[in-house]
């Protein structure tokens, strides 16, 4: 559908940005090549934000994804992709190559005054955006930050800076912009939680942003700023590297209206139903095997025909869809805008999630931190613990809630901030039409964010350094992901992977894993080559597996620099 321009930021002198400018039909894929004399692929990263493993069509969801589903179909998925299982570990780990730790965010943007849980980006890391700028790229990063320290000013005065009402100046330490870190060119917010129709943080460059237009959706504004770049890198001979990094569908939940009605009816038969139907349409596209475990519901005391808040929860999940339906809709548009420069044909797209979706319930957390308590002109925001509120609009503040979560990350167990599959495993799509002739296909072989890193310094021709500016850059882990995406290699990228956050635990070795909730629990052993969805713990039968490997863990622990970890 074609809907008006309805609002215009000054983030150069291209940018404006248009509202659901972008239909629901994918475009076809016919390339046009603009002539140039650098050969080297440019590069887009595109991030969702607690994507739920199966939201998205092409991965079995029922959730409208036209443009990513026939980026799918012309590229490759993956179905053994990892993150870190959370938002800002996993955005260090991308831009940098190394794991969270390593790169000083094991945690959250908070210092805790060790050498891994620091807050942001430390004095030894690199990101894509300087190693590739130095080799002639463009660089330009649009959307979420979140690997800048954020500081609570406390109180009255914290929940007045988040509602706009008063301003205490940057919203962290400018030298940790993303400016300051290799990108020419940056529009988004630097903490991680928004609303989406007005959002905290808003940065242009490294210049706040004051006010938005009342019709402003955030979704929809790195969308257009992402086209509006394009535009403006096309216009050069030299490649690009365009970081897109969403918000969506990360909590609150906040949609138009219009797009929300599209989706109730579908949730309407509840949690358990739609988790067998992606189960099925998992095995129907080949993502998964037939024989391929359905874990049992984690909530076996729940039956959703008893569900009192069944209206409530209806309306979350249709929420929830209708932010990953805009979200689809504007990277439509940015292909498309890619098509149009003659810059897809030679454009390698890499897509992912930060973690899996959220059992967060952040109405119970209530005002506070990267929660305003009311808007900009004083209306108060709801915080519906007993779900008396609906959600959708800027004043109301709440998640999907753990139920959906488990939902949405059929077929596995767990969610965000768990290092079991359904936090960790996420959907991941590339493509490269000059080089990834592969269309359709599926990767089953493990990889991981941090080799994302690598794969940038294989397609640019660069190096990744020693040193960078004076500073000694700790080696990445990583190894570039083209022989995989070309189908040249079943070995992993990397030999081990390995997890933790806030004490959940996990290894992986070739097709075994070692996981863990917390510290406070016994390891567990699975064999992921059989058992995709962790039923079967071999931990009782193979003590000299589960002994190596939790050795190795603890080895892994010290080098990747767990240890010292906070209280």
């Amino acid at each position: 559908m074609k809907i008006t321009t309805y609002i215009s930021i000054v983030l150069s002198s291209l940018l404006v940005i248009a509202f659901f400018s972008f239909g629901d039909d994918a475009q076809s894929q016919t390339f046009k090549v603009r002539p140039s004399k650098d050969d080297r692929p440019n590069i887009v990263i595109i991030m969702a934000d607690d994507l739920g493993f199966s939201d998205l069509g092409c991965y079995g969801g029922e959730i409208n994804t036209p443009n990513l589903d026939c980026l799918a179909a012309t590229g490759v998925r993956s179905t053994s992709f990892y993150n870190t299982s959370r938002c800002c570990p996993t955005r260090a780990s991308l831009l940098t190559g190394l794991y969270p730790h390593q790169a000083g965010l094991g945690r959250m943007t908070m210092d805790a005054g060790l050498p891994g849980y620091q807050g942001t980006l430390n004095a030894n890391t690199v990101t894509i955006a300087e190693v590739l700028k130095k080799e002639g790229y463009q660089t330009g990063m649009v959307g979420k930050w979140h690997v800048s320290e954020t500081k609570d000013l406390g109180g009255d005065k914290q929940l007045k800076w988040l509602a706009h009402q008063e301003n205490y100046g940057p919203f962290s330490d400018l030298k940790s912009y993303p400016t300051a870190r290799g990108f020419d060119k940056f529009y988004g917010n630097i903490w991680g939680v928004v609303d989406y129709f007005d959002p905290f943080s808003l940065v242009n460059g490294n210049q706040s942003v004051e006010k938005v237009p009342e019709d402003y959706y955030h979704t929809q504004a790195i969308g257009d700023s992402a086209v509006a770049y394009v535009s403006e890198f096309s216009r050069k001979e030299n490649p690009f590297f365009l970081y897109v990094a969403h918000c969506a569908p990360h909590w609150p939940l906040q949609a138009p209206d219009s797009i929300i009605q599209k989706y109730v009816d579908k949730y309407d038969k509840g949690w358990q139903a739609i988790r067998e139907e992606r189960y099925k349409n998992l095995i129907e596209k080949g993502l998964i095997s037939e024989d391929t475990q359905l874990p049992e519901f984690m909530f076996p005391k729940l039956n959703w025909e008893n569900n009192s808040d069944k209206e409530w929860d209806v309306r979350a999940m249709a929420v929830h869809a209708a932010m990953v339906d805009i979200m689809d809709r504007t990277i439509g548009e940015l292909i498309k805008k890619l098509e149009e420069t003659g810059e897809l044909e030679n454009t390698l797209v890499l897509f992912l999630s930060d973690n899996g979706a959220s059992s967060e319930r952040p109405s119970k957390y209530g005002p506070g931190f990267d929660r305003a308590g009311s808007t900009r002109n004083g209306e108060m925001v709801q915080f519906p613990v007993d779900k008396e509120v609906l959600p959708g609009p800027q004043t109301v503040l709440s998640g999907i809630g753990p139920q959906w979560a488990h939902s949405v990350n059929t077929p596995f167990r767990f969610w965000k901030a768990k290092v079991f599959e359904g936090g960790i495993n996420t959907p991941f799509i590339a493509s490269w039409p000059k080089e990834l002739k592969n269309d359709g296909e599926v990767r089953t072989v493990p990889a991981h964010v941090s080799d994302i890193m690598a794969t940038c310094v294989d397609v640019s021709g660069a190096t990744y350094p020693t040193k960078f500016d004076g500073r000694s850059i700790t080696p990445t882990p990583g190894n570039s992901l083209i022989p995989l995406l070309k189908g040249n290699t079943d070995r992993p990228t990397q030999e081990t992977f390995f997890w933790e956050h806030f004490g959940s635990q996990a290894l992986r070795k070739g097709d075994l894993k070692l996981v863990r909730l917390d510290a406070g629990q016994p390891w567990e052993l699975y064999n992921l080559s059989n058992d995709k969805t962790e039923q079967v713990n071999l931990a009782a039968t193979h003590h000299e597996e589960l002994k190596e490997l939790a050795k190795e863990w603890e080895e892994l622990a010290s080098k990747y620099q767990v240890y010292p970890a906070p209280n």
